[in-house]
């Protein structure tokens, strides 16, 4: 069975067929039932899109990720695959669609020629036009993350503020008295990046509970980018002796410049973050860390997506992930007394 029988058996053409089946046009009511009855009366198994003549809908989710020249992390890689994998269990396609920048017009596509059921929404901004073109739009969507008031909108979210709260205040129990917030990079932060600024008011809330001081610094998301933002809270603080971040990306240059400085974690310096847990197991030493339930949260996401699809009008769904904070050997005392190398020169 192909779309040329079918089509002759219709009495439309190939066209019609094949606009019927993928909903890429408007094709007449009348028309689009006779190309069902015909697949009906052969008894033709209907494939994806078949079926999606008959359910009118393209069984495929979007997924918006970070834009292309963005590498992504691990934690998202993690994500992206999760969400794959869930859709495939319920016999879903995932159409991958970079939103920023060069590539809003891909996300507007993706929104406004029905090539799909509904989206998955990564790195939500806190005022983001994203949301509310969804919400004209009426297509069911689900954030990863959420937007600053707006809570019409269904989505699953990793407490950031609680899990960097925790994170300094284990840092203060060791003794650490100057610590800093390595977060993400400074474009992103502009845009109104939620994860940035929530974990801002938990860090802010744990120093003042705790009566410590810190330094909030951005930094890019790459590996060079955690070297030289190291590099110079050292030089410029040299009684800092922890570092907490959200920026898991920076951390094999976090961990280079402090060695490149004679510091060894934890006896000199401690890390700890939120982060993928594979990535926090590979680091060296492993990373005392809040470990991202990323594969957990692909899962819910599908599912809170068919959800919406199913029913788009029931009241939105809102998740908020707190994981535990895994203790590995990335943490310890705060040091009593220590020399730093700063390009080379003792400190």
């Amino acid at each position: 069975m192909n779309i040329g029988e079918i089509a002759r058996r219709a009495g439309v053409s190939r066209s019609t067929v094949s606009y019927a089946l993928s909903g890429k046009r408007p094709v007449a009511a009348g028309t689009r039932r006779r190309i069902q009855d015909v697949i009906d009366e052969l008894g033709y198994r209907p494939n994806a899109a078949a079926r999606a003549l008959k359910e009118g809908r393209t069984r495929t989710i979007g997924l918006v990720i970070p834009p292309a020249g963005n590498r992504l992390t691990h934690m998202q890689l993690d994500f992206v695959a999760s969400v794959v994998d869930a859709a495939a269990r319920v016999d879903l396609d995932v159409l991958l669609s970079p939103s920023g920048g060069d590539h809003d017009r891909s996300f507007e596509r993706l929104v406004s020629e029905s090539r799909v059921d509904g989206v998955i929404l990564m790195e939500i901004r806190l005022d983001d036009p994203r949301v509310g073109r969804l919400q004209d739009a009426g297509l069911p969507f689900v954030g990863i993350g959420h937007t600053a008031g707006d809570q019409q909108m269904s989505w699953i979210d990793v407490d950031y503020a609680g899990l960097i709260q925790h994170s300094v205040r284990h840092l203060a129990d060791l003794g650490h008295r100057r610590v800093a917030l390595v977060t993400r990079s400074p474009d992103l932060i502009a845009a109104g990046y939620g994860p940035a600024r929530r974990a801002r008011e938990g860090f802010e809330k744990a120093l003042a509970e705790r009566g410590i001081d810190g330094i909030e610094v951005p930094c890019g998301d790459d590996a060079r980018s955690g070297q030289e933002c190291i590099t110079e809270l050292l030089h410029s603080h040299p009684d800092l002796t922890a570092v907490t971040t959200i920026n898991e990306a920076a951390l094999p240059g976090i961990q280079r410049a402090l060695a490149d400085s004679g510091l060894e974690v934890p006896y000199d310096f401690s890390i700890t973050g939120v982060a993928a847990k594979t990535w926090a197991e590979d680091f060296r030493p492993p990373l005392t860390a809040a470990d991202v339930p990323a594969l957990e949260m692909g899962e819910k996401a599908v599912s809170l997506l068919v959800e919406r699809v199913a029913a788009p009008h029931t009241p939105p769904r809102h998740i908020l992930l707190a994981p535990s904070i895994s203790l590995r050997s990335s943490t310890a005392a705060a040091p009593t007394g220590r020399q730093t190398r700063v390009n080379g020169a003792a400190r």
